[in-house]
């Protein structure tokens, strides 16, 4: 069974830095796209990064491309996001995903079919 646990979450003082962890079990990261996501309170769920570590490809939404890095640690089947220079619109709850398939549709954030429980990232101004 794939299961993903995010973890790091936490109140900050905007301008700020985490690094929000997703635990992978039941499978192997390194055969999954996985992404990162994240919503705010009375907003959609929003696609931010992922990766596809066997392809080496990593995508960012403008949103927040240029402040925050994707990576991961196969041998700890982990997956970070760092996150820079945060800000009081980044507070949300941070999700990641898996999907089995590569293809373009991650493009448009679709094909995630495992998600975690979710991390609550608080920016304070």
């Amino acid at each position: 069974e794939v299961q993903l646990v995010e973890s790091g979450g936490e109140l900050v003082q905007a301008g700020g830095a985490l690094r929000l962890s997703c635990a992978g079990s039941g499978f192997t990261i390194d055969d999954y796209a996985i992404g990162w996501f994240r919503q705010a309170p009375g907003k959609e769920r929003e696609g931010i990064s992922f990766i596809t570590s066997r392809h080496g490809i990593t995508y960012y939404a403008d949103s927040v491309k240029g402040r925050f890095t994707i990576s991961s640690d196969n041998a700890k089947n982990t997956v970070y996001l760092q996150m820079n220079s945060l800000k009081p619109e980044d507070t949300a709850v941070y999700y990641c995903a898996a999907a089995g398939v590569i293809s373009s549709r991650l493009l448009s954030w679709e094909g995630f079919d495992n998600w975690g429980q979710g991390t609550q990232v608080t920016v304070s101004s």
